[in-house]
């Protein structure tokens, strides 16, 4: 007989919800002349049972409060419901861009703590679900450890990164040089007591559960943090690969909701039943003109295409370069058809622009499909949104869910296609070494100089 536990409203912990036997099975050896297709068929039914009595187990969330300012609610008041949510998002649309828009203004840095900001507001939603759904709120210790699981992994990285880019000023700082150098010690020692504290915190009566958490902690962890410091690698890039994608991104989020809320007819998948195929595909378009539009205009300045670079002798990030062949006008030769349209034979364009084309088109071909997940992840907890933060919007993951997938594409990207050696960066390791080696590496760099016949 086939049985799984499982915890529910209806089994208590620890129970076991029996599968009915095959027929066949009770009578102790028949069972072995039914084909196996029909064993097969038998077995999926009675899963599938299974699988309806486990989602109708999942308590239902009670929904979010409207954070709607009142003085939104009275000017919208004599609308419906369709235009008035409309005017919501449009608004709140609006307001978040002209803050994106200054927080660019303040720089790299800023930049870099919003992105944070954002993570940590993500990993807040997405744990509260599973307290809320999991009725986990009084399991011991596990509110603290989430968050403390969270300090790790976001001291790993950001200790990485640290490492990586800002070598000089640690080379001042002895304290500092201790840390980097024994970082990832440091790191697994910061992890592994966390993973002590929550064997030592199980609780019989709690323990699937426990693990259960143990579980949504970690893959939270892995989508959102690990994204989240991808994207600020790409922005050590130079902002343009922050700013494309992202922008890219809000524009087919923007795009595919006006044409859908226009001109949708046709419904495009049944995770998210709102999104129709002409929102798909209007998104599609305008992104990929917004996309090449947008690379010409931020190639033509340093302060945008420049890598992100920390000087210690200004104790600040630069973004100042000679910028690369990526970044500088180049003359290119139309296809025969453009020809005959734009009456010209060849045209000068950045060649990110032609990158542009590629980023545009995965933030609106398959960038869809991180909302697509997250719609699929709150159908399955009978939620509407993430949480009630923006109106009209939702949560901050609501605005986010395609983000993530976008981020890990950049940096896949930037390695595959774009990244070569970064002179500054070999500099920086080079003035970290001993003298002794550094002298090493001078004479050998000298000789090999001499013999190309540039010394």
């Amino acid at each position: 007989m086939l049985g799984l536990r499982h915890r529910g409203g209806c089994p208590g912990p620890g129970e076991v919800v029996a599968l009915p036997p095959l027929e066949g099975e009770a009578a102790g050896g028949d069972h072995e002349t039914e084909s196996t297709s029909d064993k097969e068929t038998d077995i999926d039914d009675r899963y599938g049972d299974l699988d309806s009595r486990i989602d109708s187990d999942i308590p239902e969330i009670p929904p979010s409060s409207d954070r709607t300012p009142e003085i939104l609610k009275k000017a919208l008041s004599g609308l419906s419901s369709r235009w008035k949510n409309w005017w919501i998002r449009g608004i709140l649309t609006l307001t978040m861009i002209s803050l994106f828009f200054l927080i660019i203004y303040m720089g790299s840095f800023m930049l870099m703590l919003l992105v944070l900001g954002i993570q940590v507001k993500c990993f807040h939603e997405i744990i509260t679900i599973g307290y809320r759904v999991y009725h986990s709120y009084d399991l011991p210790w596990f509110r603290t450890l989430s968050w403390y699981f969270l300090l790790c992994v976001n001291y790993f990285f950001y200790g990485e990164t640290v490492a990586d880019y800002f070598a000089t000023f640690v080379q001042r700082e002895e304290q500092l040089q201790f840390l980097i150098r024994y970082h990832r010690f440091i790191s697994f020692a910061l992890y592994l007591a966390g993973f002590c504290m929550f064997v030592l915190s199980l609780v019989k009566k709690h323990c699937r559960l426990q693990f259960y958490m143990f579980a949504w902690t970690h893959v939270t962890l892995l989508i959102i943090v690990t994204q989240s410091h991808l994207v600020i690698q790409s922005l050590f890039e130079g902002m343009i690969w922050f700013l494309l994608p992202i922008s890219s991104v809000i524009c087919n989020d923007i795009t595919a909701y006006l044409f859908g809320f226009f001109f949708g007819r046709t419904p495009l998948i049944k995770l998210s039943p709102k999104k129709t195929w002409e929102g798909f595909i209007g998104g599609f378009f305008s992104t990929v003109v917004f996309g090449f539009i947008a690379a010409y205009v931020l190639s033509k300045y340093q302060y945008f295409v420049c890598p992100v670079e920390y000087r210690s002798d200004v104790n600040s990030f630069v973004t100042e370069c000679e910028p690369s062949e990526l970044f500088q006008l180049q003359n290119y030769s139309l296809p025969p058809f453009l020809k005959a349209v734009l009456r010209q034979e060849r045209v000068s364009l950045y060649p990110f622009q032609l990158h542009s084309i590629a980023l545009s088109t995965f933030a609106s071909l398959i960038g869809p499909f991180g909302g697509f997940f997250a719609s699929g992840f709150k159908r399955a907890f009978k939620i509407k949104d993430f949480a009630n933060t923006i109106p009209g919007h939702g949560g901050i993951m609501d605005r986010f869910d395609c983000q993530y997938l976008m981020a890990t594409f950049v940096h896949v990207y930037i390695a595959s296609f774009i990244r070569g050696p970064n002179p500054s960066k070999v500099l920086q390791q080079l003035l970290v070494l001993q003298p002794e080696h550094q002298l090493n590496i001078y004479k050998t760099l000298k000789i090999h100089l001499i013999e190309k016949g540039i010394l």
